[in-house]
C-alpha cells in the first residue's frame, strides 16, 4: 500500500467519523450548512448515508491495520473500503445533479469521494487477481 493511498484512507476515514459526529452534535453553522438543511426528508436522506460512511470507515481503518501487520487481508478490505467510497461519492453527487444544486463546499469532498478510489482500485484489483501477495499499491 502506497504512502498516497494510505494517507487518502486516513483523510477519508477519519473524516467520515468526525462528520457524523458533527452532524449528530449539530455543529455544522447554518452559513455553511446546504440548501434546505432543515427539511425532513433532505436531513433524512443526509443521515440515510451513515452506515456506508462509517462501513467505509470500518473497512478502510481494518484495511490499514491488517497492512501494517503484514496480513493478506488488507487488500480485499482496502478493495471494498475504495469501492464504497466510490458508491457514497457517486450517490452524493447525483443527487446534488438532480436538484441543480451546484456548492462546491458539498461537491469537492463529495467529487473527492467519487474520484480519489479511481487512482487505485485497477491495480489493487490487478494485484488481488495475480495472487500478489506485495505491499504495494
Amino acid at each position: 500500500m502506497s504512502r498516497t493511498l494510505k494517507a487518502m484512507m486516513w483523510l477519508t476515514d477519519i473524516g467520515f467519523i468526525l462528520y457524523w459526529f458533527v452532524i449528530w452534535m449539530e455543529l455544522i453553522p447554518p452559513e455553511y450548512r446546504y440548501k434546505d438543511y432543515d427539511n425532513e426528508i433532505l436531513a433524512a436522506w443526509n443521515v440515510s448515508f451513515a452506515p456506508l460512511d462509517l462501513l467505509i470507515s470500518a473497512t478502510g481503518l481494518m484495511s490499514l491495520r491488517y497492512f501494517r501487520a503484514r496480513n493478506p487481508v488488507w487488500r480485499p478490505l482496502c478493495i471494498v473500503s475504495l469501492v464504497l467510497t466510490f458508491c457514497s461519492g457517486l450517490q452524493a453527487i447525483a443527487f446534488w445533479s438532480i436538484r441543480s444544486d451546484f456548492d462546491w463546499m458539498w461537491w469537492a469532498p463529495n467529487l473527492f469521494l467519487l474520484l480519489y478510489p479511481l487512482f487505485f482500485l485497477p491495480a489493487l484489483i490487478q494485484a488481488s487477481q495475480s495472487g500478489a501477495e506485495g505491499r504495494t499499491p
